[in-house]
């Protein structure tokens, strides 16, 4: 790789209308690093093709938030009688078939790309400072750092054991510069170290300067022109406006207490997680939004919710391919989905159940995923698609409630559930959680969990933290394993003499 040169995706704020804004791009291009790092914007469109990045279908545009790591976890009804063969051999943990090798393996390299343009800001942007107005340095390197951690996090999650099965493995390299040469693994311990710091150093950069932070900064619906009630496209700066689609201040506070609770440090990942929730910035969505019957004004994906999401341009004909083609789409069969719902009891009233899935015409009773379906009469960038733009979660509202309540029950196991009520009370669930033991209570949560996150390519590593077995859609289960949840490293890696 030739340093002076950049291949990146940069995103231009042109000229815009109230529902397009920065979320508006441009082709691939080849810029000269040289030129890209001569001015404060050079270094804003750097940053926005990060993003630009990661909303490819190898990464979170696809892959990493509904493809393969639902089928991992057993979220999907996947059977050789179908048009599904792409994930069969995927849901079956068969890590030597050539597809899953070539989904996986591009994970890996997008990741890292990513993280390589990371780097590239991170080289360039102290030696510049003199080039930034009011708080932009400061901005963009927070945001770059709590990213660069963001992506080693995801990698490890996939590829290392977790820090409870091999805390002292080798297993990812930790790149902190942008080079060609060859960049040593690093040990879990050593990699969420390494994490931990770039966010904490993020954090602090952070705190004074994301707009985020001011009183008067309200998260809702992009098409709310009540500005007591919606001020996150108040800023003349367009860099500035949407927070929430950024690796913005409370994302690192969310990102640092899943990073401290992989490492099974409860005090700081409590810490992290309540600072979030004692913030009342993110209000769960009320619940005639969720439910809405125009679908203009419904939200699925609970957007005030979401702390940080990729906004996804490609996102519905990506989607349609794998939730819209009848009995050749990844499905759920309705018993499997009323299971893991827990119809017959709790889950009755659920309205996840209710407003996520649909039936397909198929005479097997499949359902497909509804979770990001939007106006099939309005543009994809349109509002009146629904109540907010095209976005992937990433982090959002109900999982620090999740850490709050784990990292809670030693000392306090109403306390915990409680946390675990609070979401559950939000989806319509009006039982609260009561369990005898935390094992029982563990395992309450992930089902919990897993009935939040679906669709969004989490649960996978919640059952790998904790070191659970997979529950199947049949009850049956997968696991623990690390021949289930450690994933192989890419070829090149093992060829380049990276695992020592």
């Amino acid at each position: 790789m030739k340093k002076n040169i950049l291949i990146i995706t940069i995103i231009i704020a042109t000229a815009f209308t109230s529902c397009k804004k920065w979320l508006d791009i441009t082709p691939q291009s080849q810029v000269s690093e040289e030129d890209l790092f001569k001015t404060e914007q050079g270094f804003e469109e750097a940053m926005n093709g990060i993003y630009s990045r990661c909303a490819s279908g190898d990464l979170y545009g696809t892959e990493l938030t509904f493809g393969f790591p639902d089928v991992l976890a057993q979220n999907f009804s996947i059977e050789s009688a179908y048009d599904k063969r792409k994930y069969l051999q995927t849901s079956l943990y068969n890590y030597k078939d050539a597809d899953f090798i070539n989904r996986k393996d591009n994970a890996w390299k997008g990741l890292y790309n990513a993280i390589g343009n990371c780097n590239l800001i991170l080289e360039n942007i102290d030696s510049k400072k003199n080039l930034f107005t009011d708080k932009g340095h400061d901005l963009i390197k927070g945001e770059t750092l709590g990213m660069r951690a963001y992506l080693h996090f995801d990698a490890l999650r996939l590829f290392g054991p977790s820090f409870a099965t091999g805390a002292s493995t080798k297993a990812i390299p930790y790149v902190t510069s942008f080079t060609n040469k060859v960049t040593d693994l690093s040990t879990v311990t050593e990699s969420i170290d390494k994490m931990i710091a770039d966010l904490l150093q993020a954090k602090e950069l952070l705190r004074p300067v994301d707009p985020i932070m001011s009183a008067s900064y309200r998260v809702n619906y992009p098409n709310i022109t009540d500005t007591l009630k919606y001020t996150e496209e108040s800023s003349t700066d367009l860099f500035l406006q949407n927070r929430r689609h950024r690796f913005n201040y409370y994302a690192v506070c969310a990102e640092l207490a899943r990073v401290y609770l992989y490492k099974d440090d409860k005090v700081n990942a409590l810490a992290n997680a309540m600072e979030i929730i004692n913030s009342k910035k993110f209000p769960f969505t009320d619940k005639g939004d969720f439910i809405n019957s125009d679908i203009k004004l419904k939200d699925r994906i609970n957007y005030k919710e979401l702390i940080f999401a990729f906004y996804i341009p490609d996102m519905v004909d990506d989607l349609s391919k794998l939730f819209d083609q009848g009995n050749e789409s990844i499905l759920i069969k309705e018993d499997g989905a009323t299971f893991l719902y827990e119809v017959a009891g709790v889950g009755g009233t659920d309205n996840r159940y209710k407003q996520w899935f649909a039936s397909v015409d198929a005479g097997v009773r499949n359902l497909a995923l509804q979770k990001y379906v939007r106006n099939p009469d309005a543009k994809d960038d349109d509002l009146t698609a629904n109540r907010h733009p095209l976005m992937a979660p990433a982090l959002r509202l109900s999982e620090m409630y999740y850490i709050a309540a784990e990292c809670t029950y030693d000392a306090n196991p109403k306390a915990a559930q409680g946390f675990v009520d609070s979401v559950r009370f939000a989806r319509n669930i009006g039982v609260s959680l009561v369990t005898a033991s935390k094992n029982e209570f563990l395992n309450e949560l992930v089902k919990e969990a897993r009935k939040e996150f679906y669709g969004e390519g989490q649960i996978f590593y919640m059952y790998k933290r904790l070191n659970k077995a997979i529950v199947g859609l049949n009850g049956g289960s997968y696991g623990p394993s690390s021949n289930i949840f450690v994933l192989p490293l890419p070829n090149d890696e093992i060829e380049f003499g990276q695992r020592n």
